[in-house]
């Protein structure tokens, strides 16, 4: 066996990985999204691969690690101007707990437990579920706890990149003529966020 090469391989594997998460632009494992984690993964093996068959050419881990990279680059260009492309790439927060009651229906989508929520609640110092007002579980597997003594309003988003969300309208006892009442003549496609606070809409234009 040739130490020297493998040497050379891990250190060289070592600085494209670096670069390739430079370019991904990922800072945390908590950050990264499925897609993200499944070329991590993948990468990973890739290069296993390439320094266990020291022999062959570095070229057959090489080459599909730039591919991947290319890849998910692409994807998520393309899921940062397409928030349905977004959603179906890395999920949407699902509320677990409204206004202090447990979303029932949602864990049960979620495949997601009890057990779960309560781990989690303890990791943010919550003893128990009526201390909090809202729990949302973020698209990275965090959950977001507001508590009730917090007295602070998650502002969900009835409008993300010009496209609004039925169930946050529905939500804010709101009805798609009142938003548009409310927008004031402003067109979806100009707006980046708007949400209510207190009966009133507010909007952040791209």
């Amino acid at each position: 066996m040739n130490y020297f090469i493998i040497g050379i391989r891990s250190i060289f594997f070592y600085l494209v990985i670096m670069i390739v998460y430079k370019i991904m632009g990922k800072r945390e494992i908590g950050e990264l999204s499925i897609i993200d984690f499944v070329v991590s993964i993948y990468i990973a093996e890739l290069v296993a691969i390439s320094i266990e068959n020291y022999k062959e050419s570095i070229l057959i881990s090489l080459i599909p690690i730039i591919l991947l990279v290319t890849l998910e680059i692409i994807t998520a260009k393309i899921s940062l101007k397409n928030k349905r492309i977004r959603d179906l790439i890395d999920g949407k927060p699902s509320i677990i707990i409204e206004k202090g009651k447990l979303n029932i229906k949602e864990m049960n989508r979620l495949r997601y437990n009890l057990d779960d929520l309560l781990i989690q609640l303890r990791s943010e110092s919550i003893s128990s579920i009526n201390e909090v007002d809202y729990a949302i579980l973020e698209s990275n597997g965090k959950l977001s706890v507001f508590k009730k003594e917090d007295n602070k309003r998650y502002p969900f988003p009835v409008i993300l990149d010009g496209k609004i969300d039925k169930e946050v309208l529905t939500k804010n006892n709101k009805t798609k003529k009142e938003l548009e009442k409310d927008l004031k003549n402003t067109s979806l496609e100009k707006i980046l966020y708007a949400f209510y606070d207190e009966n009133e809409l507010y909007i952040i234009e791209k």
